[in-house]
């Protein structure tokens, strides 16, 4: 399963890998995406950045680890930590959804904004 990574709303391998753990969970998965454009409204990404930018200064980053100690060191006034892991698996490039997954697609799409807002189901036992 690759929930990492290309978790677009126009990838169909991302649908097929969401449908694959609805299906181990045995529930339903909403998704909602924010729409193309609008990651500035995206409020917990902007927290963050400034405390993590700030703790880097003057910092040569000789190695990851160093990186994620950095970074595992910022924190705001209000308490919101960063939590960092290196994942040091190696992804499989072109990987595509499978053509019978394309076709069926057991993904239902709400009215509103279809593209961007959908369900996985999971298979029917």
């Amino acid at each position: 399963m690759r929930l990492w990574g290309s978790n677009s709303a126009r990838y169909s391998i991302f649908k097929q890998d969401l449908h694959v753990l609805a299906t181990a969970l045995g529930i339903e998965i909403r998704l909602a995406h924010y729409l193309p454009y609008t990651s500035k409204y995206k409020p917990i990404e902007h927290q963050p950045f400034p405390q993590v930018s700030w703790g880097c200064r003057g910092i040569i980053f000789d190695a990851l680890e160093t990186v994620r100690d950095v970074m595992a060191k910022a924190a705001t006034k209000t308490g919101l930590t960063v939590v960092t892991t290196i994942i040091d698996k190696v992804y499989q490039k072109g990987q595509t959804a499978t053509d019978e997954f394309k076709q069926e697609m057991p993904i239902r799409f709400n009215e509103y904004l279809q593209q961007w807002n959908y369900i996985a189901q999971p298979q029917p036992t």
